[in-house]
This record gives structure tokens, C-alpha cells and sequence, in this order.
């Protein structure tokens, strides 16, 4: 079964609803129509550039240039991560926790399944790694930059409470304790989510993807399962990295609370 080629005027018709978007928040002045059309524009531009990209890594089949895409997109979702939370950590140290994590991560999950479950011929054939390891990507980020997010968040708001028991002999472990569970149990839902609606609310990306190019739908489900344990895998290594380096960092050598560490 050949794969179907959409043609340009095939996209111009999907881009009619993107359209209609932006007139009713002309005629309801709900004023998302600049920042609807910015995304869409910037959108299209972004995944043109990456399919010629692609499309060059996928003919030369090096594994220099697979090694160096799969580094530029560790680098560009690492510093997604450190950008995000509401209160972030002063200089590099946003920086540094959050690329020490989603490289962690990222790279162990996406070796462990290249070399065990799916075995492509090279192992770095880029047509399986870096589909990989941009979905898995998709989901550290948003599980790693939750978790930081509530970790820096909790502790600048509970500044008192830690303090004290601080204060009254407890380890920074014991004093943290609650923010980091609560750190790691916000970033780890979107996965679960995502595993309790596959199949029966949402039908997958990959799999989706596998059947329409004419994959039996039972092997289909069978990847799609094998990819949703994978970003279980990865979340549950970022959530619990990005919470414990960041409790860290939130402490001295002396067992003492550093806002100060946090930007204002």
C-alpha cells in the first residue's frame, strides 16, 4: 500500500480552519488572532525545515549527523524545560538540572528500545531514532518542566513551614519530602493520562501513523504499547531527577533553605 502524497492545495484547504479561528476571534475580539496566525505561520515554516532535514539525514544514513540532530533536539528541550517553570533558578543551574535530566532520560530509554525491543539495522538507523527520540522528547519535557515547575513553586510558597522544621533538626530530605512528591506526582499524570485514554478515547499518533501507511492493526498496537511503556519509562526518570536535583540546589551543605537561588 503506497503511502497518500497531499499536495499543496490539499494543506491550503486544511488551513481554511485555521481561518475560521481567526474570524471568530475577530468577531468575538477575543484577540488570539495575531498569536493564532504567528503559531500557524511559524508552525509550518519549523516542520518544512525539519522534513528537509530529515529527509538529507534519512539518504546519507551517518550516524555524525543522527548523533548530532538527536544532540541539538536534547539541547533545544532541556532549555524548554528550564524556561518554563514560573520561578526559576538563577544563572545556570536551571540549565544545568534540566539538561542532566532530559538527556538522562531521554538517551536510556530511547538505547534501551533501540537495542532490545525494535533492533533496527544499524542501531542508529535515524528513520527509527529520531522519530524516537522526538516523541519521547515531547513527553520528558512536559513531564520534566511540570515537575520542576511545582517543586520551585511549592517550596517559595511553604518558605515558612520549611524553615521551621529546618529549623527543629529535620534533613533537608524530610523537609522536602512533601514537595518533591508532589513534584513527581504532577510531572508523572500527563502519562498516565495518556495510558488510561489509549485505545479508547484517543487513538495514538504512532499508531494511527502505522496503520494508515497499511500496518496490521493488531502489530500497530503492539508498537503503540511498546512506545507508551518507553515514555512511562522516561517520565518517571525525569520527574523524579528534575525534583530531587532541584531540592538540592533549593539547599546548602548546611541544611538551610536558598530562595535566594530562585530568580525574584
Amino acid at each position: 500500500m503506497e503511502p497518500l502524497m497531499l499536495s499543496s492545495a490539499d494543506l491550503a484547504l486544511a488551513a481554511i480552519l485555521v481561518l475560521c479561528n481567526g474570524a471568530l476571534s475577530l468577531a468575538l475580539g477575543l484577540q488570539v488572532h495575531r498569536p493564532l496566525a504567528i503559531a500557524a505561520i511559524r508552525m509550518v515554516v519549523q516542520l518544512l525545515l525539519v522534513g528537509l532535514a530529515l529527509r538529507w539525514i534519512l539518504e546519507i544514513r551517518s550516524p555524525l549527523a543522527t548523533g548530532l540532530a538527536v544532540v541539538l533536539m536534547v539541547a533545544a528541550a532541556a532549555r524548554e524545560v528550564a524556561a518554563r517553570p514560573r520561578r526559576r533558578l538563577r544563572g545556570w543551574s536551571g540549565m544545568r538540572i534540566s539538561a542532566t535530566v532530559v538527556s538522562a532520560a531521554s538517551l536510556l530509554t530511547v538505547a534501551l528500545a533501540l537495542t532490545t525491543a525494535i533492533r533496527p539495522d544499524p542501531w542508529y538507523d535515524p528513520r527509527y531514532a529520531i522519530p524516537l527520540m522526538g516523541i519521547v522528547l515531547g513527553s520528558v519535557l512536559n513531564s520534566a518542566s511540570i515537575s520542576l515547575d511545582t517543586f520551585l513553586s511549592g517550596i517559595h510558597a511553604s518558605a515558612a513551614s520549611i524553615e521551621g522544621r529546618l529549623a527543629l533538626g529535620e534533613p533537608r530530605s524530610e523537609a522536602f519530602k512533601p514537595h518533591v512528591v508532589a513534584a513527581i506526582r504532577s510531572g508523572m499524570l500527563p502519562v498516565i493520562n495518556q495510558m488510561s485514554a489509549a485505545g479508547i478515547i484517543t487513538l495514538p499518533g504512532i499508531m494511527t501513523g502505522q496503520v494508515l501507511a497499511g500496518m496490521d492493526a493488531l502489530e500497530a498496537a503492539k508498537y503503540q504499547i511498546l512506545l507508551m511503556f518507553i515514555l512511562a519509562g522516561a517520565s518517571g526518570i525525569a520527574t523524579f531527577g528534575c525534583a530531587t536535583l532541584a531540592a538540592l540546589r533549593g539547599t546548602d551543605e548546611r541544611h538551610r533553605l536558598r530562595l535566594d537561588r530562585l530568580e525574584s
